[in-house]
């Protein structure tokens, strides 16, 4: 009787020790298109929590206090960087040395590609100029820097790009939790097929509007148009906030007419009325592009679901 109250005991508290062994990491992701990444890695295992939900802007994100307590608690964050999510940057420094940071602008191998300034190309990340000379008088070794801030960090819309993004954070994940690094390997080749096969369909589903030349409100779609080879020629830098005046008007119609483009692709957060009055006259059309899903439900299926809409948008607003 004695040994067999032993032997369950044993039995018992080798269960207790598996489990609490078991327990996955806690992993929190910036952006809604990686988090879809992630959570694609992760399925069967746990889900990762997002850090900015809805169509908020890393650009000029702030960190809530629920969500810095958030952070506080992760064993992983997984973003891209400085470039993109400049807020995360302090409260990333001071988090525990238990905490893990995988920063994914110095984790993938490229190619990678830098923000489009000069000619027909205006500067739309005036908005981080601010930060980024803060940044750059507490760190005087640029330079030195992996990717500057130079660097296009919207990487995500190269599905290419996107099965590094998956096949660096499954190998973090399992340095991190062994205990389910079977799992995520699993994951991770299931992932990369599926994103082989969007980029194989987008590839078709593009070729037919290839040349036809185009204008966007903002860079953010280098990646994309790297990737099938499309024809942006320019972009132009608008407020969402306030109305341009009559002179820059004149100057973006005009820029429009020049370049013959066929569409002018804005952004969620831009007024269709706004829109409408700087293209009036030029006989282009409007359209939306949206790189980062802002009324997708967050989960793996988001992220296909983000670069065949922003496929569709394209051909309908070229055509």
């Amino acid at each position: 009787m004695r040994k067999t109250i032993l032997s369950l005991l044993i039995i018992l508290l080798g269960t207790c020790g598996f489990a609490l062994g078991a327990d996955p990491p806690s992993v929190v992701v910036s952006i809604k298109p990686i988090h879809a990444l992630v959570t694609g890695v992760m399925q069967g295992v746990a889900e990762p929590e997002l850090l900015i939900k809805g169509g908020s802007s890393p650009h000029n994100y702030s960190l809530r206090p629920s969500e810095a307590r958030v952070l506080a608690k992760s064993d992983l964050v997984i973003w891209i960087g400085p470039q993109l999510e400049s807020f995360l940057e302090k409260p990333l420094a001071t988090l525990g040395k238990n905490a893990q940071k995988l920063e994914l602008l110095k984790a993938v191998e490229g190619p990678l590609l830098e923000i489009r300034e000069g000619g027909t190309w205006e500067g739309d990340h005036h908005e981080h100029e601010a930060k980024h000379h803060d940044h750059e008088a507490e760190h005087h070794d640029h330079e030195n820097d992996e990717h500057p801030d130079e660097v296009n960090p919207h990487i995500w819309l190269s599905p290419l790009l996107a099965q590094q993004i998956v096949s660096t954070t499954a190998r973090v994940l399992s340095e991190l939790d062994p205990t389910h690094q079977q799992r995520y390997a699993e994951n991770s080749y299931r992932m990369r097929e599926r994103l082989n096969k969007l980029h194989n369909e987008l590839i078709n589903r593009l070729a037919p509007v290839k040349t036809i030349p185009y204008i966007v409100f903002h860079d953010a779609y280098h990646y994309f148009e790297n990737s099938y080879g499309l024809n942006a020629v320019g972009s132009i830098s608008v407020n969402a906030e306030r109305a341009p005046g009559a002179r820059r008007i004149a100057e973006i119609r005009a820029k429009i007419k020049t370049l013959q483009a066929r569409c002018v692709f804005s952004e969620p957060q831009f007024e269709s009325r706004l829109v409408q009055t700087v293209i009036e006259g030029t006989g282009a059309r409007t359209g939306v592009l949206d790189p980062l899903g802002a009324e997708l439900a967050a989960g793996e299926d988001s992220y296909f679901i983000l670069l065949h809409n922003l496929a569709d948008n394209l051909i309908t607003g070229v055509r």
